[in-house]
Formats: structure tokens, sequence, C-alpha cells
């Protein structure tokens, strides 16, 4: 009743930001968890013994070891640049960047519900997440320059936790989860402040209500699931409840574009990365996934 003063559409607006920052901070958390633990216990000689010699096998490592990591993309960010950190190779990281949010079992499942138990569904969403992340890192790997934190974001001292017993271990893995979750909380709510906002005051229903070509149906679900910033856990069900309007290419760019690139995720991304790199993960992840979908839908 307090808030009974303010304009329907503001209500709206703090409604969707409040049921998007609900959805999206249990996976924060587990992220800044896990980014704390990469921090204590994963040193440099152990990623260099897990890793394959291989660059070509690095990449594939990268590109699939989402199957068993339960995250999306609001919490995918400080474990990659902790993975960097560690010196991962960003062609090993940035495939898992791409790949994690839409391979893992929890989000395959969500799409095979979605979909009316649908396996083909499932097949495709998971091609295009592996074809999109091979290309990226095959790009980094032999073409492009894989230099791609920032400077501040690196960490200014290694830490060695060699010494340090087990229980002190967990509680410096633990504060450093802490430190994490706030420092990446402030780009999550800014980021979802913007896409509850786009939600509520731009007209998404004018895009959907569209008679479009192919490529320009791509084009918008791209857009709106940009816009939405829907976390990978949910989108599907979004996504089949377009599927009679616009048909399986430009709901398959809906299902792989949101879980790479969204408004919130970007700002997590722009707080460690490159600007040069973000264009480039943007601009190529995107092409990938139009050329993938055109593909499917020429195939029918």
């Amino acid at each position: 009743m307090m808030f009974n003063f303010l304009p329907n559409h503001v209500l709206q607006w703090l409604a969707v930001f409040l049921s998007i920052i609900i959805e999206a901070l249990p996976f924060v958390l587990i992220g800044a968890i896990l980014s704390g633990i990469i921090e204590v216990f994963v040193t440099h000689s152990v990623v260099e013994r897990l890793l394959p010699k291989n660059r070509i096998l690095r990449i594939l490592f990268g590109t699939l070891i989402g199957f068993v990591f339960p995250s999306c993309e609001c919490g995918i960010v400080p474990i990659v640049n902790r993975f960097l950190e560690k010196k991962v190779p960003s062609y090993t990281a940035v495939p898992f960047l791409a790949t994690a949010p839409i391979i893992n079992p929890v989000v395959l499942f969500a799409t095979y519900s979605a979909f009316g138990n649908s396996w083909r569904f499932v097949a495709l969403r998971l091609i295009g997440a592996i074809a999109v992340a091979l290309i990226l890192g095959l790009l980094l790997g032999f073409v492009l320059d894989d230099n791609i934190l920032k400077e501040s974001a690196k960490s200014a001292h290694i830490h060695d936790y060699s010494n340090k017993t087990f229980g002190q271990k967990i509680f410096y893995a633990l504060a450093h989860a802490i430190d994490e979750f706030f420092d990446v909380g402030r780009y999550l709510i800014f980021g979802t402040l913007v896409a509850s906002a786009m939600q509520i005051y731009l007209p998404t229903r004018i895009l959907t209500s569209i008679n479009t070509s192919p490529v320009f149906g791509i084009l918008i679900l791209m857009l709106m699931a940009f816009i939405l910033s829907l976390c990978s856990e949910a989108d599907a069900f979004i996504g089949a409840s377009l599927l009679s309007s616009f048909g399986l290419a430009p709901v398959m760019a809906f299902l792989l574009i949101g879980p790479m690139v969204d408004i919130k995720n970007l700002l997590m991304m722009a707080k460690s990365f490159k600007t040069s790199f973000i264009v480039f993960f943007v601009g190529t992840s995107s092409l990938m996934v139009i050329i993938y979908c055109l593909l499917l839908g020429v195939m029918g």
C-alpha cells in the first residue's frame, strides 16, 4: 500500500526489476562462490595439469566443460575472469563463457520441457551454441590477440594459499566470494534496472506483431532476447510461446543469443574485459547465430 502514490508504469518497472533480480541472484552467488574456490584452490600448476596440451583440444575442452557447470549467464563472468587470472588461455575460457549458460543440464532439461519434450530443439540449441563457441575459440587461438582482460581487472598481487590449512582456505574462499558478489552485484543491479525499464517502456509487443521475413524475424528476436535479459533457465518457455508467430529459425536465434549477450551480462563483462574484446564477442556471436539460424530456415 505504501507505493500506491507511484504511477502504474513505475510499479510495473519495479516488479519486473525485482523478478529479474530474484531470478539472477542465486546464480550470481553460485558464480561468486565458484570464483572464490578457484582463487584459493586452483593454482597455475593445477591449470597446466588439467588442461590438454594441444591448443585445439583446449578449445574443445572450454567449449564442452559447460556440461558439468550449472551456471547461467548471470554468474559466468566472475568465473571466467578468475580462470583467466589463473592463466587459463582466453581461447579456452571464452568458449566456456559462450556455452556454459546454454549446454548445462539444467538449461537443456528446461528446453526439453518447454518445447513439449522435444529432443529436436535441445539438439539444435546445443549444436548452435557449440558452433559459436568453437569459432570464438579458434579466432582467439589462432588469429586474434588473446589478451582480453583489462589491466584494472587483473589481480595486483598473486596470493599463495599453499601454506594455509584447509579451514583457512575455506575462510579465504568465502571472503573472496563475498567481495566478488558485491562487486559484480553493482553491475547486475544497474543492468537489471536498464533491462526492466526497456521491457516496460520499449513496446516489444509491436515487435511481435510485425509480419517479418526470416532475416528480419531473426534480428527482431535477437533484439528481444537482449532487451528481456532472461536467465537461460527460463528463456526456453518464452521462446516456445513465440514459435507459432515467428517459426523455428528466429526462436532458435532468441535461445542462442540471449544467454551469450544481454544487457546485464554486457555490463558485467565491461567491468573485466577490454572493449575491443566485447565488440568482437558480441559481433562474432551475433553473426554466427544469424548464419546458423538462416541455415536452419533453409533446411526447414
